[in-house]
């Protein structure tokens, strides 16, 4: 059952309207890293109920309890829990969001201030957390919008579940899925989930995900000295810590990607044929990717082993490393302690507790070898596991029929890099199918300078999240 065609003329004629709602949004600093900008997330999360209920959702705000950054103990933002409808004869599908952002400064590179929305001559809607997530996020309140106005039932029920931790763990929001999962919880009757929180995989070709890499997160420290030293005074007469730091991070993976570590890359089975087909049959190029990447750094010139390096083999990344001199200038300082940062990007059958113990082991001995004075500390700092979706189902198949319908082509099926670590947490203790259904584009920048969403994105998405529901209405399950 396509959406009416009122619904998809009411998107279009309020488009300036809820471009102004997204400023606003975006306007509000929600950035959950940094403990100085706590309060505005939480002004977030009050701003969103706000604008919930005006729309008829039901609300509640939820205390998800304290947690520690920089040494400060902070009361974590609220997640909202949201519900309209309760025929027992239609589905229900449960939406999640996160309302935090990445940290943005203007000297960061960003060409305008990034918490002002600023609209460009080609339709970009530039602001942190345009794409991720509060532009996907105000898609559906333009949706509820459209059924408000006009007196018009929603075809299905709708819970939500939004929260403002995302961009920092999701700290607490595992614990309150699974509690409200369980009989006589907020989300018993839900019959599938539906984020919004990727992208598509290019500029031109929409997209649906089924699957999602996990993450384990680790930090490697190595100190030795009482302070920091002088190169001229201890140089060659003591263990420097940054040498051995440096040493360990280069075992770590090689040029190629290999991940050196014993035993992780051999977890994954190889792709079969038919799982390739779906790689080849992707609208994305190795110009694709060097486009992206900004320079001809690919690290193959075979599409499929390169959409296989992405989405379903796992990844181990160096991030950086911390008590190094990095100043300008040239101060000849032997630094006393050192961390190194790294991650590995996780694909089933992984699981961080099946990985961890490979590496923690690894560097252990890979340490010993170098019969060094200095001390070594191994932290895993977060980390979640990683989700594949059945693509056949009739979630999915629902969201195909709203992409015909909007942008008169067929969806691309991917799995995507990144973590969404609740993705799983939703498909498991509720046990029913999820569905990542992005309204972005692959060029958004959503972590980096000048994060954008694309005005035509923003309003043919909200009009695709809403065919959806009616989609979703009309299918058997």
């Amino acid at each position: 059952m396509a959406a009416p065609t009122e619904f998809l003329t009411y998107i279009d004629s309020k488009a300036d309207a809820f471009i102004q709602r997204l400023a606003d949004a975006v306007a509000i600093q929600s950035v959950s890293g940094d403990a100085k900008r706590r309060g505005e997330v939480v002004r977030m999360a009050h701003w969103l109920d706000g604008q919930l209920k005006a729309l008829g959702v039901e609300t509640k705000l939820v205390d998800l309890g304290k947690h520690v950054m920089d040494g400060v103990e902070l009361d974590l933002p609220p997640a909202i829990l949201g519900s309209i409808g309760n025929d027992p004869k239609k589905k229900t599908v449960l939406i999640y969001g996160h309302f935090d952002v990445q940290p943005a400064n203007k000297s960061d590179g960003w060409d305008t201030e990034p918490f002002e929305l600023v609209i460009k001559e080609n339709g970009q809607l530039v602001g942190r957390g345009s794409s991720d997530d509060k532009g996907p996020i105000l898609g559906w309140l333009n949706v509820l919008e459209y059924h408000r106005d006009n007196q018009k039932p929603l075809p299905v029920n709708i819970k939500f579940c939004f929260e403002g931790m995302e961009e920092s763990g999701s700290e607490g929001l595992d614990e309150l899925v699974e509690k409200e999962s369980k009989a006589g919880g907020y989300f018993e009757g839900v019959d599938c989930v539906c984020i919004s929180d990727n992208y598509w995989l290019n500029d031109r070709t929409p997209v649906l995900t089924y699957g999602l890499r996990g993450l384990t997160y680790f930090k490697v420290t190595v100190s030795g000295p009482g302070r920091d030293l002088h190169s001229g005074v201890f140089g060659r007469t003591v263990h420097e810590p940054m040498t051995d730091l440096i040493h360990l991070m280069g075992r770590l993976v090689d040029q190629q990607g290999n991940i050196l570590v014993p035993g992780v890359d051999e977890m994954v089975p190889p792709a079969d044929d038919e799982e390739k087909a779906i790689y080849e049959a992707l609208d994305y190029s190795i110009s694709d990717v060097e486009s992206a990447a900004g320079g001809q750094i690919s690290l193959t010139s075979n599409k499929v082993d390169l959409l296989m390096g992405r989405m379903r083999n796992p990844s181990l990344s160096l991030h950086g490393i911390e008590g190094a001199f990095s100043e300008p200038g040239a101060k000849t300082v032997i630094p006393a302690k050192v961390s190194g940062k790294f991650s590995i990007r996780l694909v089933p059958p992984q699981t961080p507790e099946a990985v961890n113990p490979l590496v923690i082991e690894y560097l252990k001995s890979e340490f010993a070898k170098l019969n060094t004075k200095n001390r070594l500390e191994i932290e895993g700092l977060h980390g979640g596991k990683p989700w594949v979706a059945d693509h056949k189902h009739w979630n999915f198949e629902a969201a195909k029929r709203a992409t015909r319908s909007v942008y008169k082509q067929e969806p691309d099926l991917t799995r995507e890099g990144g973590s969404i670590p609740v993705t799983l947490t939703f498909a498991e203790s509720l046990g029913v199918n999820v569905l990542l259904l992005p309204m972005g584009r692959g060029d958004d920048g959503a972590h980096s300078t000048n994060e954008k969403l694309d005005r035509s994105n923003f309003i043919e998405g909200s009009k695709l999240l809403g065919s959806y529901l009616y989609e979703l209405a009309a299918i058997s399950k």
